[in-house]
């Protein structure tokens, strides 16, 4: 028990934390949550990681809650879904309502454009960085087709102009397909398998 609520509390302090330093939306929290939860705390693996930050995206709502909900869940059930969904949406809802109150003062300050200048290239470079992680952990695969759906969906959007949410929908297709074929081809090979390995009766 004791263990367990050290858990819920780490899971809580550590989305408080990593929410209150985040800039520039939901994808700059996801290297942090690798570092902190992967790495650091050692409570998700790598794949796993990145399938959280696939379903996150993919699903509707900010992606920084969504992977907050994921992780939270995984790590310790509804409790800890909620304590890291507390922990996400506390910062901000804190820091916009601190800024809706001077609002006036923060727009015309000739500082607080100086700073949201540096953090945009600061938030370009982390999600530089997200997509080199995510794209390495594809590649460390060594299959061909993720690496085809990766190329094709970076085509379809960045050249052809192709709205986000088809190509999520028709990724996830191709994605759930061939989870469904290997499964197929690993049942038909074991079957063969234990087909030629079973004795004849005389």
């Amino acid at each position: 028990m004791q263990k367990s609520k050290t858990t819920l509390i780490k899971l809580f302090t550590s989305t408080l934390k990593l929410s209150a330093c985040t800039f520039g939306g939901g994808f700059v929290i996801i290297p942090l949550m690798r570092r902190k939860f992967v790495e650091e705390l050692g409570w998700l693996e790598e794949q796993e990681m990145l399938d959280l930050a696939a379903i996150a995206q993919s699903a509707p709502g900010a992606i920084a809650v969504n992977a907050s909900i994921l992780v939270g869940y995984r790590v310790a059930g509804v409790l800890g879904a909620l304590l890291t969904v507390l922990g996400t949406i506390l910062p901000p809802l804190i820091i916009i309502s601190v800024i809706s109150v001077f609002y006036a003062a923060f727009r015309d300050s000739a500082i607080v454009s100086l700073v949201m200048r540096g953090m945009t290239a600061g938030v370009a470079a982390v999600i530089c960085d997200v997509v080199i992680n995510m794209a390495g952990g594809v590649l460390k695969s060594k299959r061909v087709l993720p690496v085809l759906v990766m190329l094709g969906a970076f085509a379809a959007v960045r050249f052809l102009n192709v709205n986000n949410v088809p190509v999520i929908l028709l990724c996830g297709a191709i994605g759930a397909a061939d989870v469904f074929w290997q499964s197929r081809s690993g049942e038909r090979h074991h079957g063969a398998h234990h087909g030629r390995g079973a004795v004849r009766p005389q």
